[in-house]
């Protein structure tokens, strides 16, 4: 795909961030005790089975993705972070790829956001039709032979190391000209539908019949999303429960233990410390991006290494209040893009490689994130959900999570196994 045309997205988006938020004033996972360490096989040994016209694929549960453990009584909670990424697809940045092998190095799987029509090639992208836009439109254009088999490349490869492959939907629209804001419920349907499209059409669609397909069945593997500007997010949770997603992460938070919306995780990008200003900022790459060069994605070259400092020091600081506070989850949302010189990718990868190696860290998906919240006793995470921002309990973690927890029901990870 075109470096050019995801960076005017880009811009649209970084603009909306702004004006939303510029007033504010506030991997494998690391093995841990009782879980079992993933092997190092690709794909479980069972026979592939291709689906629809093979671009994707059975192949078995996905590697890497440990099961989940209820507390124990007294016991203080991991500190869970998820690195995520919008727009997911392999350009000539090759972006995808160095944080792929940067995940690996440092014990920590993420969630990729694909955006669908990165897998369907310009000249088919009339198949694309639009809520409220005429056929074949998209504000992130459309991609060629080339990036849509590199792009398969790095899936199937993140999905094989426990990576989880999300979606960012199709053609980006933000704003009020037919923006995902003013979609209905049943228009985030028919996004999502063509989403699921190009994903499970893309060898047919791209004359790539030859290559090897997704190792994964998408319409199981799609559990969450972000929509795109951080818009439409009440329809688009009324959608996703209908179609049996588990989690949504377009809100804005603080950092504090999530509940569930709407019958989903409610996993928001939070606020965290902006070095050197009065005002929190939200985890996400383009935020910090409009408030140092505005809707210039090259702004002074001289400032570069500076805006990537308070970047990653602002993710560094939310991350020790929550490592030394209330353990909540801490969210981080990027895209695979160069503004400023790249200096926003050399911050991320300076948070990856300081905190996943921790002790009681965890570099998760979103995916094995909903996975252990769904294992725990209810009555826990309510507790939990009391500390607020940067506060431990006061009488110490052994104190506050000691009281017995209900038993987990027959079914939920954690719980006794079932007898004849």
């Amino acid at each position: 795909m075109a470096a050019t045309q995801r960076i005017a997205a880009g811009v649209a988006l970084a603009a909306a961030c702004a004006t939303a938020l510029a007033g504010c004033t506030t991997a494998t996972t690391r093995p841990h005790a009782g879980a079992k360490k993933a092997s190092g096989a690709p794909a479980p040994g069972s026979a592939v089975r291709l689906i629809g016209d093979g671009s994707t694929a059975y192949t078995g549960a996905q590697p890497h993705l440990p099961r989940p453990e209820r507390l124990k009584p007294g016991q203080r909670p991991p500190q869970f972070v998820v690195f995520s990424w919008d727009g997911a697809g392999e350009d000539s940045q090759k972006l995808f790829s160095r944080f792929r092998k940067i995940a690996k190095a440092n014990n920590a799987t993420m969630t990729y956001f694909l955006s669908g029509v990165y897998l369907l090639p310009e000249e088919k992208r009339e198949l694309y039709k639009p809520p409220e836009h005429s056929p074949g439109r998209s504000d992130i254009g459309f991609n060629d032979e080339k990036g849509i088999k590199n792009t398969v490349k790095q899936l199937r490869m993140a999905w094989l190391e426990g990576n989880e492959i999300g979606t960012h939907f199709n053609g980006h629209f933000c704003g009020n000209e037919g923006g995902v804001g003013q979609w209905s419920v049943d228009q985030w349907k028919d996004e999502i539908s063509q989403a699921k499209a190009f994903v499970k059409s893309w060898k047919t669609n791209a004359d790539l019949k030859k290559e090897p397909p997704l190792p994964f069945d998408y319409d199981k593997e799609l559990i969450g999303a972000r929509t795109p500007c951080l818009e439409g997010q009440k329809n688009f949770m009324k959608a996703a429960r209908d179609l049996g997603f588990r989690y949504d992460t377009s809100g804005v938070d603080e950092q504090v233990w999530p509940k569930k919306k709407d019958g989903l995780w409610d996993l928001s990008m939070q606020l965290v410390p902006f070095p050197g200003h009065s005002y929190e900022q939200l985890t996400m790459d383009y935020n910090f991006m409009v408030n140092q060069s505005g809707t210039q994605t090259q702004g002074d070259p001289d400032k570069f290494e500076e805006w990537g400092n308070q970047m990653r020091d602002g993710l560094l600081q939310g991350f020790q209040r929550a490592y030394d506070g209330n353990r909540a989850p801490l969210i981080v949302g990027n895209h695979f893009e160069s503004w400023n010189g790249g200096t926003y990718m050399r911050a991320v990868q300076e948070v990856i490689e300081h905190v996943c190696n921790q002790p009681e860290v965890r570099c998760v998906s979103f995916h094995q994130l909903v996975d252990w919240l769904d294992a725990q006793d209810p009555q826990v995470l309510e507790k939990l959900r009391t500390l607020k921002v940067g506060r431990a309990p006061g009488e110490g973690w052994e104190s506050f999570t000691a009281a017995s927890p209900a038993p987990a029901p027959r079914g939920v990870p954690g719980a006794p196994p079932v007898t004849p």
